[in-house]
């Protein structure tokens, strides 16, 4: 379960499972897509007996006329149920349950990659609870709207995140254009909030769960037992200023629930490949995406299974940005120095047995996150430092935003009074939650400011303003956020650009000015 919501343990050592922040905001908590060739000779008929689990699995074809017609006669030879096909990008979504299929497949000719997107067998998935966010009651929900000032809307007070990029000053000159639509590739969105409803995208949304689109009204939706994850992302994104509640980063754009993760909170590869192609074909400008791809929180190219993960979800993402979507994209919540030579992941797989593995991020990558031409958001607190479990490294982090911290380490100045982020939740209610996953969607805000200021600019032109328009950031020297004496991570580059802030911090005023 790999939303990017933050765990914020007082240790520092965070886990990348969807948790939730506790009641009390100053503690410093634990909560985070021919011909008749034969296959090979281990090929079997296609009405050989199953003898393992069914698992789902990605096919990349390779380049040429005919390879797909090919793969596909020989995926239903060797055993396998073609879910769907994205001819487009060369990526086949497979069931199977011949625990040999992704081995002989391979064997193909045409067949570029191959591999299981998931150690468990498919559904039937159980759903568990997680815990809830931080939530105020009506009465201190009263209290805070007495305090907001004239032209906010009632609960932005507690918005602290926004002052801290300008969006505020940004709202004053713009609030973003109608023309453009935010994708979130997420746990869903709950269109029926009065802080969404108004700004909706409903034809740019769907249900990508199993790989193939579900257009089915509302399967957008996360039901009562799953994760507001995608819902509180949204509304960071794009909350009407409707003089309702809270008010997001471009309050002007409209915003789209594209939903990826299973019951469980699952996101796994054909669905995220789904995602992906689904923004490029229907009018999406950004997708946020606050999560990695699981079951593996770090895919190795040298593992042949992983190796097809990565492929798939990169040609879906590079198909998305040459129709001028810009991808944005959490760093995640363990403190890793993503440039290090090597790093233990304790979590993979995390739909089976994890166990402890050594592995190089630069052949081993965190999807989407570190695909190239995909924007790398790392987060900061109300103090604006790199927060206390945000990832860094120089060289993959392209950019910042808040994304909260403890209120123990980065407290905010009043009238708000939590150092964590305060948005909407499925129901029509309103909470706090913190990770690198509310920092991706404020940078993701601010892309469809650029995109309305400069509605004929292409991916590459809205990036470049990103990282050209974000605030100089320098390193802190020493990083100790806990105020131990010791270090807490090595913050390397220079105040133009360095492995905590990337670029720099994103400056929305920026975004609607220049």
């Amino acid at each position: 379960m790999t939303p990017r919501t933050a765990a914020i343990p007082a240790a520092l050592a965070l886990t990348a499972a969807l948790a939730f922040l506790p009641t009390t905001a100053a503690t410093a908590v634990g909560s985070s897509v021919g011909s008749d060739s034969s296959v090979g000779g281990s090929a079997r008929a296609s009405g050989a007996a199953a003898d393992g689990p069914s698992l789902s699995y990605v096919v990349n074809t390779r380049p040429g006329h005919g390879n797909a017609a090919r793969v596909k006669k020989a995926i239903a030879k060797a055993g396998g149920s073609v879910v769907i096909a994205y001819d487009r990008i060369g990526v086949i979504v497979v069931h199977s349950a011949d625990p040999d299929f992704a081995k002989t497949i391979r064997q193909v000719r045409g067949v570029a990659s191959a591999g299981a997107t998931r150690t468990a067998p498919l559904p039937a998935q159980s759903t568990t609870d997680t815990g809830a966010p931080q939530m105020l009651t009506k009465a201190q929900q009263k209290a805070v709207a007495a305090r907001a000032a004239a032209g906010q809307d009632p609960l932005e007070p507690l918005q602290w995140d926004l002052p801290a990029i300008k969006a505020d000053k940004a709202h004053e000159k713009s609030l973003g254009s109608r023309d453009v639509t935010v994708g979130v590739i997420d746990t869903g969105v709950d269109d029926t909030h009065p802080d969404l409803a108004p700004n909706f995208d409903r034809k740019a949304s769907v249900n990508c769960v199993t790989g193939k689109p579900n257009t089915a009204d509302g399967a957008w939706r996360p039901s009562a037992s799953e994760s507001p994850h995608g819902t509180h992302v949204a509304g960071e994104i794009a909350a009407a200023k409707n003089g309702i509640g809270v008010t997001g980063v471009a309050p002007g754009v409209k915003v789209s629930g594209i939903k990826v993760s299973t019951t469980d909170g699952f996101f796994y590869t054909e669905a995220v490949v789904c995602g992906f192609v689904w923004a490029a074909e229907h009018g999406v400008d950004v997708t946020n995406n606050s999560y990695y791809t699981d079951p593996w929180y770090f895919n190795c190219t040298t593992d042949p299974d992983q190796k097809a993960l990565v492929e798939a979800v990169t040609r879906a993402s590079r198909y998305a940005e040459r129709k001028g979507v810009v991808n944005v994209a959490a760093a995640g919540n363990e403190s890793y120095d993503l440039a290090a030579d090597s790093i233990t992941d304790p979590s993979s797989p995390n739909d089976t047995t994890p166990g402890d593995r050594e592995i190089d991020p630069r052949t081993c990558l965190d999807i989407p996150t570190q695909l190239p031409g995909v924007v790398t958001v790392a987060s900061t607190g109300a103090k604006g430092l790199k927060s206390s479990f945000s990832n860094y490294g120089l060289g993959v982090i392209d950019i910042a935003a808040p994304g909260g911290d403890s209120t123990v380490y980065q407290k905010p100045a009043p009238p708000a009074e939590s150092g964590l982020i305060y948005n909407t939740l499925p129901g029509g209610k309103y909470g706090y939650m913190a990770g690198t996953s509310m920092a991706s969607p404020h940078v993701a805000g601010v892309a469809a400011l650029i995109k309305s200021t400069h509605p004929h600019a292409s991916a590459g032109q809205v990036k470049a303003l990103l990282k050209a328009q974000a605030d100089d950031t320098a390193c802190p020297d020493p990083y100790d956020i806990d105020g131990d004496g010791e270090a807490d991570g090595v913050c390397e580059g220079t105040a133009a650009y360095n492995g905590f802030y990337g670029a720099g911090i994103a400056d929305a005023l920026d975004a609607v000015t220049k």
